[in-house]
């Protein structure tokens, strides 16, 4: 049998990479709480994102993306069972922030060729269903229009944050009024093993969601509390020092890194349209940086589920990611309102993650896309 090729593998720091920060934290003997590397992280993130925002910027971080939305959607300030508009087509935590916060998810339609939610989407929805906020996912890391997603939110009066869990290096705070909460998860391309971050231009928002993730305890010595008392709601959401110091060695070398990906999507991409021509259907849209997953669309379900059958007796793992869509999980999950989702009901049939990681050889590639090829023709 061959070998097998799975369908993602991490590309974390080495232990040489990490090294010099770990001498760091032995140095201050500060490991939690706000150390020195997660505010040096902070620092760097924030003169990254400045580069690409007129107004000032600034960065918390977290210890998970999912638990960033949840603060983020805290932070709002929203009344309790506010309606909260989010794409069908999205990873299950992007919903569960918003029942977990106290909301009700309104699953919603997307665009048939970008596959993201957009600002007419939410304006269609809104004629018709009261909403008090939307989550516009950047999917698989194609970066929402935060200028659309602004002029939409000042025109509405609709709250919006940006889900761009693994669109580092692709999604920019052009529109510096709509939060964008990021994923360095293990498998990201920058990664901490866990963690995550929220970027905005409100100074306000960030300091109160550094308070959420800190169990809503006060240490603002200006805010008109008394320090210690809990002023709000919150958790355990910090960023260990640890897991600092290994977004820092990610950090130092993600230029590189996101060229590795580049270059692999590119070399994917050629190598499928050698194969199968005009058969195979990719997210259209501003690409990635930096990518991190490859999807497809073949067609039909039959011919999908001909390439499954196919790659897996050949040892090539695959993945139908998100789905079910969200509205098709347990009737256990609930409270949810569900708009017309035609299009991601289209495309959830059709649609097949393939490996994707910057290990893959050219070996690799030309047997995923023979098995692509060999399943595309069971439909002749």
């Amino acid at each position: 049998m061959s070998q097998p090729i799975p369908l993602l593998i991490p590309d974390i720091p080495n232990q040489a990479a990490i090294q010099p920060y770990l001498l760091q934290i032995d140095a201050n003997r500060h490991y939690s709480n706000f150390g020195p590397l997660v505010k040096s992280l902070e620092t760097r993130l924030t003169a990254s994102f400045q580069q690409h925002a007129a107004n000032p910027i600034h960065v918390t971080t977290v210890s998970s993306a999912t638990l960033g939305l949840e603060l983020t959607l805290s932070a709002l300030n929203l009344p309790k069972g506010s309606r909260i508009l989010v794409p069908a087509l999205t990873f299950v935590a992007t919903l569960t922030a918003i029942i977990r916060t106290g909301h009700i998810p309104v699953i919603s339609d997307i665009d048939e060729d970008s596959w993201l939610l957009t600002p007419e989407i939410a304006q269609t929805v809104l004629k018709e269903k009261k909403i008090q906020a939307a989550i516009a996912v950047a999917t698989f890391g194609h970066p929402q229009d935060t200028l659309s997603w602004s002029k939409f939110q000042k025109a509405s009066g609709v709250k919006v944050i940006i889900d761009a869990a693994s669109a580092f290096g692709s999604q920019w705070a052009t529109a510096t009024d709509i939060p964008i909460v990021f994923s360095m998860h293990a498998t990201k391309s920058l990664t901490a093993g866990e963690g995550g971050f929220v970027v905005s231009g409100n100074a306000k928002l960030n300091n109160l969601i550094r308070q959420l993730s800190n169990f809503g305890i006060n240490l603002d010595t200006h805010s008109g509390h008394p320090i210690g008392y809990i002023s709000h709601i919150g958790t355990n959401a910090k960023l260990s020092e640890y897991h600092a110091a290994v977004a820092h060695a990610s950090l130092d070398t993600w230029e590189y890194v996101a060229k590795k990906r580049t270059e692999m999507f590119h070399q994917y991409q050629h190598k499928l349209k050698e194969l199968c021509g005009n058969a195979v259907i990719l997210q259209s849209g501003q690409p990635t940086s930096a990518p991190t997953t490859l999807s497809i669309r073949v067609g039909s379900s039959q011919v999908r589920n001909a390439i499954e059958a196919i790659c897996a007796q050949r040892n090539i793992a695959t993945r139908r990611w998100y789905q079910p869509l969200l509205h098709h999980h347990s009737a256990r999950i609930k409270p949810m309102e569900v708009f017309s989702c035609t299009f991601a009901e289209r495309i959830a049939t059709d649609m097949l993650g393939l490996p994707f990681s910057t290990f893959l050889g050219d070996e690799d590639l030309n047997r995923i896309a023979t098995a692509v090829k060999d399943g595309l023709e069971t439909q002749f």
